[in-house]
């Protein structure tokens, strides 16, 4: 056995200069939102969902569409919903994934993901006129022009 398969295995760390790819599969409660350094705190009583599966991704929050990876950053390009595009760093600490990133008025945000227990089993996308849908395991997220909505199945 080689020192390499001694050492014990773990999520990628960050790249040089830059954060991590989101994972191309994953179900993600968000646990807090830091705004300008304020404190981490959770908005309303709605849960916050992210859900991954492969490029597409659907935010409970009211938009869906896909990622990329540039090698430091990640885009979340907005296709369905509320419009725009988001990016931000990733690492990780521990199990959790750690967001943070600059809005486009220049205030920033650090956010927590943790992952959602039933996330095993298919994870797949569909998409049609004015809405998007992504499934991963047991939860179910619906984006239209309207909201977001998050199911657990």
């Amino acid at each position: 056995m080689t020192a390499a398969e001694r050492e014990p295995q773990q999520e990628p760390g960050p790249e040089p200069g830059g954060g991590v790819p989101v994972p191309e599969r994953g179900a993600w409660l968000r646990r807090g939102i830091s705004r300008d350094g304020g404190p981490l705190v959770e908005d309303g009583d709605d849960p916050v969902v992210w859900l991954q599966a492969g490029p597409h991704y659907a935010d409970s929050r009211g938009f869906a569409g896909t990622t990329s990876f540039d090698g430091t950053q990640v885009r979340f390009h907005h296709l369905t919903g509320e419009p725009g595009d988001d990016t931000g760093t990733f690492r990780w600490d521990g199990p959790n994934l750690v967001e943070r990133g600059t809005n486009p008025d220049g205030s920033t945000f650090l956010e927590i993901w943790t992952p959602l227990p039933g996330a095993d089993g298919g994870a797949d996308s569909w998409s049609g006129p004015d809405h998007h849908v992504v499934r991963v395991g047991r939860h179910v997220v619906h984006v239209d022009s309207r909201a977001g909505t998050y199911w657990r199945l």
